[in-house]
């Protein structure tokens, strides 16, 4: 069997890397422009939506093996 990781399992990560920080700067965007509708909770969201760009980031640059 082979040791190193195929290339659809690396494309596949990417691909849902990149999809995850698409969806994590819409989530910043979307909570840091509409503080006054979410009122206390906009850290929460705020973090989340970070939580979110961070993690897509991490896929994108890990190197699967």
């Amino acid at each position: 069997m082979s040791e190193e990781g195929g290339f659809g399992i690396t494309l596949a990560e990417k691909f849902f890397g990149f999809i995850i920080v698409i969806i994590g700067a819409f989530a910043t965007y979307y909570t840091f422009t509409s503080t006054e509708a979410l009122g206390g909770f906009t850290g929460f969201f705020g973090f989340l939506s970070i939580f979110l760009l961070a993690l897509g980031v991490f896929l994108i640059i890990a190197k699967t093996e």
